[in-house]
């Protein structure tokens, strides 16, 4: 099985380094699956995402403007031979758009963990690294109808391409918040948005024995509900996603 974990940004813009990440990947994944790394090709205005990240203000506009790459790669992987399309980023952009473009699953973290939060608990808590996260998460969960299960959405207020040499800053910044979420808001169980810092640099299972609460790994999740998907022949409804006949000249034709 190959899944296609999508990026968000071109490569020029990952602040990390895909082969240490891919590897991370893999590890969550069961014998026999592949996951694999893949960017959307450049587009006009990628430059913004570098822009309002180096200003710490990720507001989700930057998804607004990369859709349209993110779903024309969504195309590019169902018929480049992969099974499902995970859109790395937790906070699903171009996932709906995706799911209108193909057949195999397209499956979104936010989206997929809230659910698996929901069945393990009924008040969840969400971090998110930046301030900016917070009503666009709201925004999103509205969309979904899931926003009356959150407890409260907290920023940790850190984000950059320095996260991995402030490791233990971003642990125990999350402990406290966690703490407080539950503390404070009655959660019952944390989902952290936010892959760069969780679980990239912060395993979330150190997260939970350090405040005694379950803290998810959205990687995690969503690598194994994709594994069911393409194990059970399962994947998004054609009733809700209606798919028209595409070719691949239809994403770059004028």
């Amino acid at each position: 099985m190959r899944i296609c974990f999508l990026n968000q940004a071109p490569r020029k813009s990952a602040a990390y380094e895909a082969a240490k990440i891919e590897a991370q990947l893999n590890s969550y994944a069961s014998p026999g699956t592949k996951v694999e790394i893949v960017f959307p090709d450049d587009y006009e205005g990628s430059q913004l995402y570098d822009t309002i990240g180096a200003q710490s203000v990720l507001n989700g506009l930057h998804h607004m403007i990369e859709t349209p790459a993110i779903v024309r790669k969504i195309f590019w992987a169902a018929e480049n031979g992969y099974d499902a399309v995970i859109s790395s980023n937790t906070f699903d952009p171009g996932v709906d758009g995706g799911r209108l473009a193909v057949n195999i699953p397209v499956i979104g973290l936010l989206r997929t963990s809230m659910h698996a939060a929901l069945t393990l608990a009924d008040r969840v808590g969400i971090t998110v690294p930046l301030p900016g996260h917070v009503p666009y998460t709201w925004r999103i969960l509205r969309s979904y109808g899931l926003e009356n299960f959150v407890s409260d959405i907290r920023p940790l207020g850190i984000y950059g391409k320095d996260i991995a040499q402030r490791k233990y800053e971003i642990f125990k910044m999350t402990a406290t918040l966690i703490r407080g979420l539950i503390d404070e808001t009655r959660a019952e169980i944390i989902l952290p948005l936010g892959g760069a810092l969780i679980p990239y640099v912060v395993n979330p299972d150190d997260l939970a024995k350090a405040t005694g609460v379950q803290v998810l790994n959205t990687k995690v999740i969503g690598i194994r509900f994709a594994e069911m998907c393409v194990r059970f022949g399962m994947t998004q409804s054609a009733l809700t996603y209606p798919k028209a006949k595409l070719s691949s000249d239809d994403f770059t034709g004028h």
